[in-house]
């Protein structure tokens, strides 16, 4: 359902300026009167998992501030085909002031945001990009950074000697970019190598059944790196049950089963995204270039110097394991600012 809260206009008038300063100095702060038949749309998959339901709560949170209606839509599973029918209900049917989407599959979603483009719809991508598409930016993880991060946590575990099984989702480009910043920091540890690459399909069911296949098999497997949420926590299910130790695992994302196996020593870390902020800053965004549109909106923003929007925006991460889990707790237990 469409849904609309309460905002202090002191609050948004800050929040406009700042934004407006920052990041889109093309802009004037002149104020914020919003129609309260605005409407922001949050288009993805796997809606129902944890990292979703944040998201969820970052887009609901602007929504509410700014008195403006907003949705999240999409399959509850990884299904980029569903993905790409929401978001074509939303441009056709929704009239909707701006979307944020995570493209489950970029070469599925590009006809579909240059449409959005074309109509004079802000469409900005949040969390898994489509670059090659005409979206205004990309709000979220520096993911070839955060392979890095993820490398570090490998290498240190396995003392720069194993063998390693990947589990991925090989057409998303997030994806893509995290597996570079794995590859550039493994080049130095020649006696770490990949035994294969698992296509995952978005199903945790993959994990678990091949990796107990694995198992079964005696295969020669030092360690796990999860590319994606929902991975990890399964491979960590099935080492449990077969009370195998001194596997490596390197996850991603924090949902509870994930924390709750880094905590039992099981997952060695993971790498922490902000899906809240993305969704929260990506929305604020869209309204302010919903307000103040650029003369076209089908601009080649990469290459003008001039550009009154940044091609990315990134939201940082944050390397979570035992030494440092009480804390990001701590901190995540906290309201909302």
């Amino acid at each position: 359902m469409l849904a609309s809260k309460r905002m202090t206009n002191s609050k948004i008038l800050l929040h406009t300026c700042i934004l407006t300063a920052s990041a889109l100095p093309l802009f004037n702060c002149g104020g914020s009167a919003h129609d309260p038949t605005e409407a922001y749309f949050l288009v993805t998959t796997n809606t129902k998992i944890p990292y979703w339901q944040a998201a969820s709560a970052g887009l609901s949170q602007a929504a509410g501030e700014m008195k403006v209606q907003y949705e999240m839509l999409g399959p509850d599973t990884y299904d980029p085909q569903a993905e790409v029918q929401e978001f074509r209900k939303v441009l056709t049917q929704r009239k909707p002031s701006g979307i944020l989407v995570s493209a489950g599959d970029p070469a599925l979603m590009k006809p579909e945001i240059d449409a959005a483009i074309a109509q004079g719809v802000p469409v900005i991508t949040m969390d898994s990009d489509a670059p090659a598409s005409k979206r205004l930016m990309f709000i979220g993880t520096d993911n070839y950074n955060a392979g890095r991060m993820g490398a570090a946590i490998l290498i240190k575990e396995l003392q720069g000697k194993g063998n390693v099984v990947v589990y991925s989702i090989p057409e998303q480009a997030n994806l893509q970019d995290r597996w570079r910043g794995y590859e550039d920091s493994l080049r130095s540890h020649p006696g770490i190598k990949v035994l294969e690459t698992v296509d995952m399909k978005g199903d945790p069911r993959v994990a678990f059944d091949h990796t107990k296949d694995l198992l079964d098999k005696k295969s020669p497997v030092d360690a796990f790196v999860c590319l994606e949420a929902l991975s990890c926590s399964e491979v960590a299910e099935v080492l449990n049950r077969e009370q195998v130790k001194g596997k490596a695992l390197v996850a991603m994302d924090t949902d509870q089963r994930t924390l709750e196996w880094i905590q039992k020593g099981v997952i060695a870390g993971t790498i922490a995204q902000k899906p809240y902020t993305m969704a929260y800053f990506g929305t604020q965004v869209l309204d302010i270039i919903h307000h103040h549109k650029p003369v076209s909106l089908n601009a080649d923003w990469r290459d003008d110097t001039r550009s009154p929007i940044p091609a990315f925006i990134d939201t940082g991460a944050t390397s979570i394991d035992r030494t440092n889990m009480e804390s990001f707790l701590k901190m995540n237990a906290a309201p909302a600012k």
